[in-house]
């Protein structure tokens, strides 16, 4: 039952939003967020229906390991802490990248003429990449004494399973939503609320008239040959990828921030204007922005300081030791990224791609980016971020390479797919929705658009919303559904 089908858009959504509204006439808070956990886990079970048992095992495990970390010290909270870490990563090891291992494995046996190992695959569960780092984040806090620990157990259900951000984010951080958990009152308002319904179709909007057009034609020519990709072709998917996954993953993003804000909570924001960067240093700034921090907070940043700690010179070997912290902690954080994102080779290569350009940002190319000027810098990072995606797309690195190598030959060829005028439209509509950021009121209007736009300029957007949402509605039942690129991670 995901965002953008029928089933949730015009049964479940609209009961959801009628009985919580009922709720919401009793002073207290404690029904709305019991109503709210018991929907959530009834949503994750309706696409998870095994899976939601070890996610509430694990949730009760944490909560009460974690109460315990609380009150101890010494030896034993720092066994307690391990103790979660391990839970939760084993977890993931083992439903999101077991398969691989065992891959692996046997394909080094094969090497010795062995035979395989016999192995059931073992289905992904949805969402247990965003799960996990969202309840490590939980531990580390607690453990490190940034945050109390949550003293009810509904409440940290509630931050763990709340459905708006459940399956990909945002990852939110406890102290970011803990007091809206207890209170939110304030923001319970008819204005709150028509913000969050118009964030909401402008993320279904995104999915569905933009990312799924986008995709159909992107589908369609990664699947060809080399007897049938051009090289302008290989260029035209490979653009039109960058812009479908962007609106895709913002996509879902705004759905799951406007949901939320239609029930009080405000999430925090995970995608501005990423194309417009100047650097793949910024990019990052930009792209998935909590799990950007995250990876900075709970990654790079212990990493680069545990590491300090053994370097006792300013330099070695002509380079300043902060950059050589830098170069270790950013390539161990963005391979770690890379692989994150999903149990192949090309995830890998593509966290070493980044880490790659983002040590060379630290080192010089920032400076040359900032003197070639705003423009040329924005299109450079652009095309490194085009090729970047190419390896992330790809089903492995063979593919990756064939495709890439095909993009530089420039190969002319006829080809069996049309480039319909759909397809065109949607792809200048993103790129103009992608690039008008650059301009610095554009990027300050948006913000006030969401946060504190005027009374009439709401009643704007709500019509405009009704009329997306209708448009969107149409496009689903017409074309089918169609799933959220992010939900394979």
């Amino acid at each position: 039952m995901i965002f953008n089908t029928s089933l949730f858009l015009l049964y479940f959504l609209p009961v959801f939003l009628i009985l919580y509204y009922l709720l919401a006439w009793i002073p207290r808070s404690w029904p709305k967020n019991t109503f709210l956990l018991l929907v959530s886990i009834f949503y994750y079970a309706w696409g998870a229906p095994l899976f939601v048992f070890v996610v509430i095992g694990s949730v009760l495990a944490d909560f009460f390991i974690l109460k315990e970390v609380g009150r101890s010290q010494g030896g034993k909270r720092k066994a307690l802490f391990w103790l979660s870490v391990v839970m939760n990563l084993g977890l993931l090891l083992y439903f999101k990248y077991m398969n691989f291992f065992v891959d692996q494995f046997n394909d080094i046996l094969s090497w010795f003429g062995s035979p395989p190992a016999q192995w059931t695959k073992i289905a992904l569960p949805i969402g247990i990449s965003f799960i996990t780092f969202q309840k490590l984040s939980y531990t580390f806090d607690v453990y490190k004494g940034r945050h109390a620990v949550v003293r009810r157990l509904q409440d940290y259900a509630l931050y763990i399973f709340m459905f708006p951000q459940l399956l990909s984010g945002p990852i939110v951080r406890v102290g970011q939503i803990y007091d809206q958990i207890l209170d939110r009152k304030a923001q319970e308002t008819s204005n709150e609320r028509l913000i969050g319904f118009y964030r909401f179709v402008i993320g279904l909007a995104k999915k569905v008239l933009i990312a799924d057009v986008l995709g159909v034609t992107v589908n369609e020519i990664f699947a060809l040959n080399s007897l049938e990709l051009s090289s302008s072709l290989a260029w035209v998917g490979a653009i039109a990828y960058t812009f479908q996954i962007y609106f895709d993953f913002s996509g879902y993003t705004d759905m799951a921030i406007g949901l939320a804000k239609m029930v009080g909570f405000r999430l925090p924001e995970n995608f501005n204007f990423p194309y417009i960067s100047t650097s793949i240093t910024e990019f990052w700034k930009r792209w998935h922005i909590t799990l950007s921090l995250w990876l900075r907070d709970y990654l790079f940043l212990p990493i680069a300081y545990s590491t300090s700690r053994k370097l006792k010179k300013d330099k070695y070997l002509g380079i300043r030791t902060d950059k050589i912290l830098y170069i270790f902690a950013a390539a161990i954080t963005f391979l770690l990224c890379g692989f994150w994102h999903g149990a192949a080779w090309t995830f890998i290569f593509w966290g070493g791609y980044m880490a790659f350009f983002l040590i060379l940002d630290r080192l010089f190319l920032m400076k040359w980016m900032k003197k070639a000027g705003r423009v040329p810098a924005i299109l450079l990072t652009f095309f490194f971020l085009v090729i970047g995606w190419v390896i992330f797309r790809s089903e492995s690195l063979d593919f990756a390479y064939f495709y890439l190598r095909r993009m530089f030959l420039f190969v002319t060829m006829p080809n069996d797919i049309w480039l319909n005028s759909k397809f065109w439209t949607m792809l200048i509509i993103a790129i103009c929705f992608s690039f008008w950021g650059g301009w610095k009121r554009i990027e300050q209007w948006s913000e006030k658009l969401f946060s504190a736009p005027k009374s009439l300029t709401v009643i704007l957007m709500t019509v405009a919303a009704i009329l997306l949402f209708i448009l969107s509605e149409a496009t689903i039942t017409s074309s089918g559904f169609s799933p959220f690129i992010y939900f394979r991670f």
